[in-house]
């Protein structure tokens, strides 16, 4: 059945793709996060476990919301590591780096996922998505913190 929102089929479909962007560079930031989170040592251990399962815990709720919009939109979300991986701009990490790494890593995830969104806005304005510019506003706002608190441990 067509989605009938105030938005023709063209803006529904290239806001659809721009949130699957999002999608695809969150759900392998929470995937780059939770491995942080079960392999970091070190004299930080307590905190950093703690500060990755804080924001892995809020990236799987963002994950949901965002492909929930996509579906609003009446588009599919992509589900797939395979889809993800042609979508995201994050690199994935296989290995264990030292703590500072780790940190070093996702702040660089938040700062692109943060980029992404703010790509998305003009379009999502343009198209009169009140919905859409507001999960990017708070996806923005979210990433932006996250990537200060990180960037703290790092100074």
């Amino acid at each position: 059945m067509e989605v009938h929102i105030g938005m023709n089929k063209e803006q529904c479909q290239a806001v659809a793709a721009s949130l699957s962007k999002l999608l695809a560079d969150s759900y392998v930031l929470y995937l780059k996060t939770h491995h942080f989170h079960w392999n970091v040592t070190g004299p930080h251990f307590t905190s950093l476990h703690k500060l990755f399962e804080e924001q892995y815990t809020e990236l799987a709720s963002a994950v949901d919301e965002i492909a929930e919009r996509i579906r609003a939109l009446g588009e599919f979300a992509p589900g797939s590591f395979n889809q993800f991986a042609k979508l995201t701009s994050i690199e994935e990490e296989t290995s264990v780096p030292s703590a500072e790494k780790m940190v070093a890593q996702l702040v660089l995830g938040s700062e692109e996922v943060v980029r992404t969104a703010r790509h998305m806005m003009k379009m999502t304005e343009a198209a009169g998505d009140a919905p859409t510019v507001d999960l990017l506003t708070r996806r923005m706002h979210e990433h932006e913190k996250n990537a200060w608190m990180l960037r703290s441990f790092l100074a």
